[in-house]
């Protein structure tokens, strides 16, 4: 699958990971913290997109700050936004408007969902779960949002590249 969109997540210290999203026109690093458990929030965020409803807002913590994802679909696209707040304790109530736009890209939904899930998966081979709940310490590796994820994205987007890997 070729595109100009590149997303990685990567574990780093005790109980924080690196997130990187970038596409030809800008990129955006996140230092995100195991306060919430980000990453299968995203997987989640992703999956919720396959569903009926249009819009899935998913939240990471960087302490203090909060940075909230915006994935809304349109059509076979998904508009994909990023807010920056200042405080997480004072903005989980906020409109996203409230908060700073930091990075926002259109991409087809099927590019979105297999860079998110094949970062997953890469964390999963890295670390293993048990690797994955020693570093990141509060919450298990989400096996199940990954293996959702992979479902919907086999089903709906027909991904060949896909088949086998990680199978429910």
């Amino acid at each position: 699958m070729t595109s100009d969109l590149q997303f990685s997540w990567e574990l780093g210290g005790s109980g924080w990971a690196a997130c990187r999203i970038a596409d030809t026109a800008a990129e955006q690093k996140y230092i995100v913290s195991y306060c919430t458990d980000a990453l299968a929030d995203l997987l989640f965020g992703v999956a919720g997109l396959y569903g009926t409803s249009s819009v899935q807002r998913v939240s990471f913590d960087l302490e203090p700050v909060e940075v909230r994802w915006r994935l809304q679909r349109r059509g076979a696209d998904v508009y994909i936004a990023i807010y920056s707040f200042p405080d997480v304790s004072t903005s989980w109530d906020a409109p996203d408007g409230e908060g700073t736009l930091s990075w926002s890209s259109t991409q087809p939904r099927r590019v979105f969902s297999h860079a998110v899930m094949e970062a997953a998966q890469a964390v999963l081979s890295l670390h293993g779960e048990a690797g994955y709940i020693e570093k990141w310490h509060r919450y298990p590796f989400p096996v199940a949002a990954l293996q959702d994820l992979r479902r919907l994205h086999q089903r709906d987007d027909e991904c060949e590249q896909c088949q086998g890997s990680l199978d429910s």
